[in-house]
């Protein structure tokens, strides 16, 4: 066996140094290499070719645009979607059945619709309930700056941009609610139960027990929503939001360099979408299973 036992180990040690590079290109994705070609030849044409260099200038400033967009709406929709399950979970039969017409409705509605009827039915009729707050503080004998601004409020205060966040926040909060929904139903009934046969109350129950466990099953699927949101907030643009899309618009409008600029709009949702992707990847990896 001797004989035997120190080549074994030895073949062992040999095989970690001269298989440890065929195993990591196993073990590479081979779509994250094909994106890094892609980019690599993308930003090989932006440095050297004069009408990607100004395209790309061009609509690069609607980058920041963007992301501002979509961390403000997805940090809305975030607590909006908690609010709504929340309330789900109330036990009042009423407000359960209020908040799941409204996941139910939201989510069957298509995000560019929605946007339009946030921007040009709903706004609108958030002003004219603000309006109608502020004559009300002043039958009331509020003569307050505060009751002045409300009646005096315009329309032309929300901008488009505003209108556009409402949207999404509206939109992706019906999806969260039901991500929430998922992460909680998938605790285990009976921690519930220890907890309140050790004198929690429910709500005690709900927020120290098993919240802290779902946010952490719902982290990896909120994160595919977010890149999800990054995407659908290009139809903001619509809205004359000066983001990536809308910048494009407008300059392949006025070139006609139509080719160039949507390669240029495509790279730069990709370099996000694709960098986002890893992360919610890496997330999920390092997630507890079971």
């Amino acid at each position: 066996m001797s004989l035997y036992a120190q080549p074994a180990s030895a073949s062992v040690s040999h095989g970690r140094v001269h298989h440890a590079p065929s195993r990591l290109l196993a073990r590479l994705p081979f779509w994250l290499l094909g994106a890094l070609a892609v980019a690599i030849v993308f930003l090989w044409n932006i440095s050297t070719d004069a009408t990607y260099t100004l395209i790309f200038n061009a609509v690069v400033a609607g980058v920041g645009m963007t992301l501002m967009v979509t961390l403000v709406a997805f940090a809305g929709a975030l607590i909006l979607g908690l609010v709504i399950e929340l309330i789900r979970l109330s036990g009042n039969r009423v407000l359960n059945e209020i908040a799941t017409f409204y996941v139910e409705i939201i989510r069957g509605v298509p995000m560019l619709v929605l946007l339009y009827y946030i921007a040009f039915v709903g706004a609108p009729g958030l002003v004219d309930l603000i309006n109608w707050i502020g004559r009300s503080l002043f039958e009331l004998g509020m003569t307050h700056a505060f009751a002045s601004e409300l009646a005096s409020f315009s329309i032309r205060n929300l901008s488009f941009g505003t209108r556009a966040v409402l949207a999404l926040v509206i939109g992706y909060s019906a999806f969260i609610a039901e991500i929430y929904r998922g992460g909680i139903e998938s605790i285990d009934p009976g921690q519930s139960e220890a907890a309140l046969s050790m004198g929690m109350t429910r709500w005690q129950t709900l927020g120290l027990v098993v919240l802290p466990q779902a946010f952490r099953r719902v982290l990896p699927p909120l994160g595919n929503d977010f890149i999800a949101m990054l995407k659908d907030s290009a139809l903001v643009s619509v809205l004359g939001v000066q983001d990536i899309t809308r910048l494009g618009d407008t300059y392949a409008s006025s070139t006609f360099r139509f080719f160039e600029t949507y390669n240029v709009v495509a790279f730069l949702y990709l370099l996000m979408t694709v960098a986002l992707s890893l992360v919610v990847r890496g997330m999920e990896r390092r997630m507890p299973r079971g």
